[in-house]
């Protein structure tokens, strides 16, 4: 009886490792739809006005006049290999000094390169020295004859 039950237990596992080894697929961020978009006018429409219709960014520019910039990506992952950019959308929003909408542009990967948005962080000169070994770190270097002279 146990015979018959091993081929059965065989074609479960292949089918199981094939599946495992299927490409992952998912999406990260957010762009607004051609519909969405067709609800702001360029020129009319304001910084506010866009935020209700559209939602808010995930990123705007630095300063109060910068644009708004909606990022969309997908990213493929097959078996043990690293995940790779399959399609990335770039919406971008921007405004006239009176924070009324200029103009609206969308790029992709075609566009160009991928650009990976990453946060830099300023290091200072210093290194890793804490506070307590820059305070001791002179100690013996300073002899009593420099002080009597």
């Amino acid at each position: 009886m146990a015979k018959p039950a091993i081929p059965a237990i065989v074609a479960m596992v292949a089918v199981l490792g094939l599946s495992a080894c299927s490409a992952q697929y998912t999406k990260h961020g957010y762009a607004p739809s051609e519909e969405d978009l067709q609800q702001i006018v360029p020129g009319v429409d304001t910084r506010g006005t866009v935020e209700d219709v559209v939602g808010v960014p995930t990123t705007s520019g630095v300063s109060n006049d910068g644009g708004f910039y909606y990022i969309e990506s997908e990213m493929r992952q097959f078996a043990w290999q690293a995940p790779k950019v399959v399609s990335r959308e770039v919406l971008a929003i921007s405004f006239d000094s009176d924070g009324v909408v200029d103009n609206i542009t969308r790029y992709g990967l075609e566009d160009g390169n991928v650009v990976p948005l990453t946060r830099r962080i300023t290091k200072t000169t210093d290194g890793e020295l804490s506070f307590i070994r820059k305070l001791f770190g002179n100690i013996g270097g300073i002899s009593l004859d420099q002080f009597t002279q």
